[in-house]
């Protein structure tokens, strides 16, 4: 058994948080920089802009996007790791109060109703899974919602199968257009049930931009749903081109006989996603 005080977890979390604010992913970056050579006119221009602002945020250590978006955290917890100190929640919501007001990040979490900032950008968005082991593994994802607005869930039925999951992909990025920012990046939840699905493509949004699911017939949705993105022609910044979408990445579960659920999460171009374990 091992013992954990949260004040660990609530300095990993700073540590995310800081970093994850001013730097794109590696994998974003190497996927813009790709994208940028394949376009011209506009669509150049907008991403070697994106390209520039990138480079300025980690020289300056300024925030990469005003949107420093909801604090996003998912924790694997190992179920042989005792916790001490402070609950969880409150060594989170410690770390991403710190590091939104030591990096001169917006903060953006208000009520739904009165629209009173809490002021820290607090509370974080937290999502637990136990998990074998002694290990304890945060993800950080802040998330902006110039794309998250353009999120969508379905409920298909089971008849309009493996063509109704691609069609609703790409439906969503159409409908949303210029809107999040594109090229944008897409994660996708397959099954579950109503509430699960939609955790599902937050998931997959935490992977490495580019990276395929394990189960061909799921990466096969996801070239499929790519190919038909990038052929909508909306491009870099709603400029047309070659490029809408950098990637679609899908996670899938098992869900009811009855049901279909698919849940889309629109990603803008500002990939920030840090992960440590401890």
């Amino acid at each position: 058994m091992r013992i954990l005080d949260t004040k660990e977890i609530a300095d990993c979390v700073y540590r995310l948080a800081r970093k994850a604010g001013v730097a794109l992913t590696p994998a974003c970056h190497a996927a813009l920089s790709r994208a940028a050579t394949g376009e011209d006119g506009a669509a150049r221009f907008a991403l070697e802009t994106i390209l520039q602002n990138e480079e300025t945020a980690l020289r300056e250590h300024m925030p990469v996007c005003q949107d420093t978006g909801m604090a996003v955290v998912l924790i694997e917890l190992g179920q042989d790791v005792r916790l001490t100190g402070a609950p969880l929640r409150e060594a989170v919501d410690d770390g991403v109060r710190r590091a939104y007001a030591d990096g001169c990040f917006r903060k953006s979490i208000c009520d739904p109703l009165t629209r009173e900032n809490t002021g820290d950008n607090t509370p974080a968005h937290l999502h637990l899974d136990m998990v074998a082991g002694e290990c304890v593994s945060i993800t950080f994802l802040p998330k902006g919602f110039g794309s998250e607005n353009m999120s969508r869930l379905v409920m298909l039925t089971p008849s309009q199968g493996r063509a109704g999951i691609v069609d609703t992909i790409v439906e969503t990025v159409k409908l949303a257009g210029s809107r999040p920012c594109p090229p944008v990046c897409v994660g996708v939840g397959i099954g579950g049930a109503f509430d699960s699905c939609a955790f599902l493509a937050k998931k997959a949004l935490t992977r490495d931009v580019g990276s395929r699911n394990p189960r061909e017939d799921v990466a096969s949705i996801e070239a499929e749903a790519l190919d038909k993105i990038n052929a909508l022609g909306i491009g870099p910044q709603g400029f047309g081109g070659a490029v809408t979408a950098l990637s679609v990445a899908c996670e899938i579960a098992p869900t009811h006989i009855a049901g279909l659920p698919v849940a889309v999460n629109i990603q803008c171009h500002c990939v920030r996603c840090e992960k440590e374990v401890l």
